[in-house]
């Protein structure tokens, strides 16, 4: 094959395997290396640059990484042949397609997002990984955890309840007894447990609109009545619940987000919660406070859940993640409220899941007692605040004709709407094709007709070059619309 000239630059400061994997990625950009390309073998690369053969292997399985690159058992490594680049003439592209470093973002076929505004997942990467791993080993030892006589308990590792009781106290504000507190396999178990131990099939739920989805379905599986009330501003509308509530006798519950409302980011005021308990109260009904992400407060004070105000009383149950602190893929949750309803979802719990991951329960036990978890929790607050800003500066950089948003107090994501005369879905479909998944507001409400025009952008879970990259994405496909 020819050979390509690559520039590396010494003194710079950069790894010299990711100038050499961003010089390959701008050969491919401008045409001067073609798809299925093979590119030289490590060992003569090295020796034409003067490298040594291991950096050339590192830049080589960066770009091979990130997609632009893929190897081939005993032929060697070549350009991908899918990247749908039109060739730039060398000296002409003024920038790169997209930020330095990307995957295969400018992919335009129906294969799956290599991008995502999450809903608001936190970022695995960050997951303290080594203190975890010291944990569980440390209760894979513990015998009694599992060879102990029969089934654990279905509320949980005693250890992580006991952990939990004192961190709601001190970081929330609740008062909350042992037997008054359960374990799940996510807040998801929780909220449905909750709703079936609460309501007989056909009474009804009322949920925040827009809100959460995932909530819906599991009222819905629990045999619920989901009827949706209004968020404005200041969230959940009560004077439209408290409508509601006088017309309809079956109404049981109310699906409530009111620390960070989800998908809106907006906080229940004062006023606001007050009326909310005073409906419970009056018409009988409970409230089911979702808390998903009250560590990610960045400025201010974290507003004490209603939970905290409301106490013990009948009419509450209080729904909380540690998944958002750790990782998505670590399903843990919990709630809390009356000793009966907890016994009941309990019991409900155990006809379909005898107990939880006893080990990874105990694990989480230890990383609060020993202070890890509160540790990762401030560090990865401050990497959250860094990436709600940048992403909120490169929207508005590069899109504020087009989107509009308030910088949320708190929270993982951004509520952004979209200026008159676009139309989300259709804005959400063409930034998939590019390899970009955002989610448009009608997904998150029931009555599909008047669904707000918006999007909500998850942030936590991209880096500095991935958001970068995103935005670029997200612009790219408004324009593809024009």
């Amino acid at each position: 094959m020819r050979e390509i000239a690559f520039e590396i630059r010494e003194g710079t400061g950069q790894p010299v395997f990711l100038q050499l994997s961003r010089e390959i990625i701008a050969a491919i950009e401008a045409g001067r290396l073609k798809p299925g390309q093979r590119l030289p073998g490590t060992r003569a690369l090295a020796k034409t640059l003067k490298l040594h053969r291991n950096t050339v292997d590192a830049a080589y399985h960066e770009a091979t990484m990130q997609g632009w690159l893929t190897a081939q058992p005993a032929r060697g490594t070549f350009v991908a042949d899918d990247l749908p680049l039109d060739p730039v003439p060398a000296g002409r592209r003024s920038k790169p397609l997209l930020a330095t470093g990307t995957r295969k973002e400018l992919r335009a076929d129906n294969g799956p997002p290599l991008l995502e505004f999450s809903d608001g997942a936190p970022d695995a990467r960050l997951l303290p990984a080594a203190e975890l791993a010291r944990a569980l080993r440390n209760a894979l030892h513990r015998p009694d955890l599992l060879n102990g006589a029969g089934y654990g308990d279905p509320r949980g590792v005693p250890a992580l309840r006991e952990a939990l009781c004192l961190h709601l106290s001190a970081e929330r504000g609740l008062e909350v007894h042992l037997d008054d507190l359960i374990v799940t396999r996510g807040s998801q178990m929780a909220l449905f447990l909750a709703a079936a131990a609460l309501i007989e099939p056909g009474e009804v739920i009322a949920v925040e609109e827009p809100g959460y989805p995932l909530a819906v379905s599991a009222f819905r599986a629990a045999g619920a009545r989901v009827v949706p009330v209004p968020v404005d501003a200041e969230g959940i509308s009560v004077e439209h619940l408290a409508r509601i509530a006088s017309g309809e006798p079956d109404i049981r519950a109310v699906y409530v987000t009111p620390h960070h409302q989800y998908p809106t980011t907006v906080t229940l005021g004062a006023a606001r919660r007050i009326r909310l308990a005073e409906l419970a109260r009056q018409h009988n009904f409970t409230i089911i406070e979702d808390d998903y992400d009250h560590e990610y407060r960045f400025d201010g004070r974290p507003v004490l859940p209603l939970a905290a105000r409301m106490g013990h009383e009948k009419g509450l149950v209080y729904v909380g993640s540690l998944s958002k602190v750790l990782a998505p893929g670590l399903r843990l949750g919990y709630a809390t409220g009356p000793t009966e309803l907890i016994r009941r979802m309990a019991d409900l719990r155990q006809a379909i899941d005898r107990q939880g991951d006893v080990v990874l329960e105990q694990a989480v036990a230890s990383l609060l007692h020993q202070g890890d978890l509160g540790r990762h929790t401030r560090k990865t607050r401050r990497i959250y605040q860094a990436r709600r800003d940048r992403m909120a500066e490169l929207l508005s950089r590069e899109l504020s004709d087009e989107l509009s948003f308030s910088l949320p107090a708190g929270g993982l994501a951004l509520w952004t709407r979209i200026g008159q005369g676009l139309n989300a879905e259709q804005w959400s479909r063409a930034a998939r094709r590019m390899g970009l998944s955002v989610m448009p507001g009608m997904n998150h409400c029931i009555e599909v007709t008047g669904a707000p025009q918006a999007f909500r952008i998850g942030f936590a879970n991209l880096d500095e070059r991935e958001a970068a990259n995103a935005v670029v994405l997200l612009k790219r496909a408004r324009e593809s619309l024009r």
